[in-house]
């Protein structure tokens, strides 16, 4: 009952800072998610955008990449699938973990203590039998997001560097984590004009109408807050 109590305070306290149905600026929103009652740990601050394509037609998928310049703030933990001297290549490179069929059959036995994952080409055939395990946590290397690549080391460089992927779900929502409640409010901002142009710029050729159609920003444990786009120099090409 004590938790339920303290829960409830908590949301009266959160209720007070915002207004439902207002839009606020990127600044804003932030400020009021920073004044939210604290939590244990760094809360995630994440954007939702709400995309006018038609996502299940193949042609109009929104999926990229971005660096955040000011990083995630998360705890990169990453395995590279590899052969021969790109293990070492990979490991002096600062992966983690690398290799190729101890690595399977670790995973395969339920290890989960990564949150990346980059492969050379010739290993993807053995890597595709761990979609079960790899595709739910869209930990699965893929091209087009540069993490099936020769290159191993410029791969690990972009990895570590705050580089995130971005994709539309089965209903046109792009959800992105773009720092943490903890990082400064310029700092939050940087990143996410960052990943708000580079999604605007991703916008499919045969997409129609609004593109970018409401977005929200949320804090792990905070509200979820609507953003005026009108506030927003970047999606104005592509709202």
């Amino acid at each position: 009952m004590s938790h339920q109590r303290k829960k409830s305070k908590r949301f009266r306290e959160i209720a007070k800072l915002h207004e439902v149905g207002k839009l606020y600026t990127l600044q804003e929103a932030i400020e009021i998610l920073k004044k939210c009652p604290p939590t244990k740990f760094d809360q995630s601050v994440e954007l939702s955008l709400k995309t006018g394509v038609e996502a299940q037609k193949s042609d109009q998928q929104v999926r990229g990449t971005v660096s955040l310049p000011k990083g995630t703030g998360k705890k990169v933990v990453l395995v590279v699938f590899a052969r021969g001297e790109k293990i070492q290549e990979a490991l002096d490179a600062g992966a983690d973990f690398a290799g190729n069929e101890d690595l399977f059959e670790k995973i395969k036995n339920g290890w989960t203590g990564f949150t990346a994952v980059i492969a050379t080409p010739d290993m993807m055939r053995d890597v595709g039998k761990l979609g079960k395990v790899l595709g739910p946590r869209g930990l699965m290397p893929t091209p087009k997001a540069g993490t099936v690549t020769t290159d191993v080391a410029g791969a690990i460089r972009e990895v570590r560097s705050g580089r995130i992927e971005f994709k539309t779900d089965k209903h046109g929502v792009i959800n992105g984590a773009v720092g943490k409640i903890s990082f400064p409010t310029d700092y939050l901002q940087e990143n996410m004009r960052s990943f708000l142009g580079a999604i605007a710029k991703s916008r499919p050729a045969t997409a129609k109408g609004q593109f970018i159609c409401s977005l929200a920003m949320s804090s792990t444990m905070g509200p979820g807050l609507a953003i005026d786009l009108r506030s927003i120099p970047e999606l104005q090409g592509g709202a």
